[in-house]
């Protein structure tokens, strides 16, 4: 298929990988310009540079990675001509019609070619892949898309309007998938197409659940058996490496020590509170006693009373307010009585650890924690674009021998043999 070299050469289709959501088909041509929101690149200045490079911008504005197309990254990143099918849907298709290397298999409905390049890859050069087209002008652009891709020796694709004139093919193929609007209509001729000598298989991709019915319908009535019908859902995740949460016990230490610094600050607030109170009421009652003494210094002079009420706001500050030394006095008060509490605390913590076994070192509470891995949902589910009919084709030789023993033991009916096996 795509090329195989290490390095891009002129000519070569790359995907030039922008984002997640924007992905782009290039084929690369000396002379031409590619330009993006994430910069502008020469072609010439890709050729040699190894596949799955991060290549920047000329003009600073970004970069793209280059990679070397697969199927895969077709079908994220080709031109839409039709709706196509996507990888959930391929997967499932691809396992349950038993397509494997060597496998011979009809395609019926090209489009844009995303099935056409998983199947080619997974047959292989033993294989062979007949696509048919009804639209000439897809049928043409897809034809140029196979040949620039290296796949003509794997595929045939012909332009074709099966449901009326039926496959190239007649007793050849393993599977028969048809993307077509009425299935109904080929599924007379794909069992034309498939091997008579061994159990073949085919699916049917519809939109609708009214084609499904006459599908399954035709089906039946074309003999085939173990009919069922699927729908695939995608649910992607985001996988990411986390810092992992610390220990139950790290958070309840730091909610302790948290809550002992505030019990700390409430505490040396309200002794302070306390003693400020009780030496106001002390210095009032002091005042009071002198009330008398008082009187008999008025006469004693202003210049007096100025200089003691100096002292007083000197030793004191304003009157009725606390000096430094009282508040450092009630501060030293304060902190021993909730020295004394903490300690009592302490004492009961850890007779607790001790009796519960959670002794441990200071060490290992302060070690870094490591990394886990996370997987998170994306809230939208992708993935369905049609019902999914599959179907079973028994050999010829099993049928017919299946009637004939009928018959011979004058036993149920052919038909009924034939609608028991279906």
């Amino acid at each position: 298929m795509w090329s195989t070299a290490r390095e891009i050469a002129a000519g070569d289709v790359v995907i030039a990988w922008m984002t997640r959501d924007l992905i782009q088909p290039l084929v690369i041509t000396p002379g031409k310009e590619l330009n993006l929101k994430y910069g502008y690149y020469r072609h010439e200045e890709l050729v040699g540079i190894p596949y799955g490079s991060k290549v920047r911008s000329r003009n600073g504005k970004g970069f793209i990675h280059l990679l070397r197309p697969t199927p895969e990254l077709w079908t994220l990143a080709l031109p839409h001509r039709t709706q196509i099918l996507y990888l959930a849907d391929i997967a499932f298709v691809s396992s349950w019609l038993d397509i494997r290397p060597g496998s011979k298999v009809i395609e019926a409905g090209t489009g844009s070619g995303s099935f056409s390049h998983s199947v080619a890859r997974t047959i292989g050069p033993s294989g062979h892949l007949w696509s048919y087209e009804f639209h000439e002008a897809r049928a043409s652009k897809a034809r140029e898309e196979f040949t620039r891709h290296g796949m003509d020796d794997i595929v045939t694709l012909t332009h074709r309007n099966v449901c009326k004139d039926g496959f190239t093919v007649v007793d050849t193929v393993d599977a028969v998938f048809l993307d077509l609007p009425a299935p109904w209509d080929a599924v007379e001729h794909a069992k034309k197409a498939l091997r008579k000598d061994r159990m073949t298989r085919i699916c049917c991709f519809s939109p609708c659940m009214e084609q499904v019915l006459r599908t399954v319908s035709a089906l039946n009535d074309a003999g085939f058996t173990e009919i069922t019908m699927y729908e695939t859902l995608l649910r992607p995740h985001q996988v990411e490496a986390a810092p992992a949460l610390p220990h139950i016990r790290t958070v309840s230490d730091r909610l302790k020590r948290s809550e002992a610094r505030r019990e700390e600050k409430r505490l040396r607030q309200i002794a302070n509170a306390r003693l400020g109170i009780e030496r106001r009421a002390a210095k009032r009652k002091a005042e009071d006693d002198d009330g008398d003494d008082d009187d008999a210094r008025e006469g004693a002079g202003a210049s007096a009373g100025g200089d003691g009420k100096r002292a007083r706001i000197e030793a004191g500050g304003e009157e009725g307010l606390p000096t430094p030394q009282e508040q450092a006095r009630d501060e030293a008060e304060a902190l021993a009585e909730i020295g004394a509490k903490q300690q009592e605390e302490e004492v009961v913590v850890k007779v607790e650890a001790v009796e519960n076994g959670e002794a441990r070192e200071e060490d290992e509470r302060a070690e870094e924690p490591g990394k886990v891995t996370l997987s998170k949902a994306f809230a939208e589910v992708r993935g369905h674009t049609s019902y999914l009919t599959f179907a079973v084709l028994l050999p010829a030789a099993s049928a017919a021998a299946a009637l004939s023993t009928a018959a011979a033991n004058e036993g149920p009916s052919a038909e009924e043999v034939r609608l028991s096996v279906s």
